[in-house]
């Protein structure tokens, strides 16, 4: 999704800084678009201020699209009894919500010094949560508690960097069509798309790009999350 983001970006004619952990796939990216690479993990703080930093130096930040995120099934207790291990949880809530706020305080800060334009603005930041956030099915608790936050990270962070012209969205995906789900067989590919109100097929990274250059697009959109999930509503399990 971050990928597909980056390339719609690139197509309006915006400069984009790739920040990814894999340099080989991130270098890639960035030359196919005539971007820029940074490596970084999103829970460091000396490495995202490098990458920002990087940001800046090319030209005014004025969007940080922040895709980084890991999932994890694992019951709170299994079948024997056993608890949930608390470092995994630590782990997933670590890197999906405090490496959301890492990047987000840090690009909100670099575009405190832009020059508003008519209406004030300074930036835009959008997020990525999970329909997780609110449908969360058994063996997503840490998942589910880490999307939930940045949920409830989103309307706070948009009254924060309000008065900085800054504006904050998350979208909430459901069922995309990532290299993880791309493992599945067929048959089970299948059958998730089978789960989804309408249309009847897993969602793409293209639609998940489209929406966030709506956002960036449209200064009106402020402060919300939006799922995009084609209605889907999920099970237990």
């Amino acid at each position: 999704m971050g990928e597909a983001t980056a390339r719609a970006l690139a197509a309006e004619g915006a400069q984009v800084v790739v920040v990814d952990r894999d340099a080989a796939k991130g270098q890639v990216v960035a030359s196919d678009i005539g971007g820029l690479f940074a490596q970084a993990d999103v829970t460091s703080d000396d490495e995202m201020k490098a990458a920002v930093a990087a940001a800046v130096e090319l030209a005014p930040l004025r969007t940080c699209i922040h895709c980084a995120g890991i999932g994890w099934a694992q019951r709170t207790i299994n079948r024997d009894g056993a608890p949930h291990d608390l470092e995994t949880f630590r782990k997933v809530v670590d890197i999906n919500l405090v490496g959301t706020f890492n990047v987000l305080r840090l690009a909100a800060s670099a575009m405190n010094g832009n020059e508003p334009d008519a209406d004030g603005a300074r930036g835009v930041i959008v997020n990525t949560a999970s329909v997780a956030a609110y449908d969360g099915q058994i063996g997503q608790a840490a998942y589910s508690a880490s999307k939930g936050g940045v949920v409830a990270l989103t309307l706070t962070a948009a009254r924060d960097l309000a008065a900085a012209g800054i504006r904050v969205c998350t979208v909430a995906p459901g069922l995309i069509d990532t290299p993880l789900l791309g493992t599945l067989p067929d048959a089970a590919r299948d059958a998730l798309s089978q789960t989804v109100l309408f249309p009847k097929r897993l969602g793409t990274a293209a639609d998940f790009a489209s929406l966030v250059l709506e956002i960036v697009r449209n200064p009106y959109l402020n402060g919300e999350v939006i799922r995009l999930d084609a209605g889907i509503r999920m099970a237990p399990k």
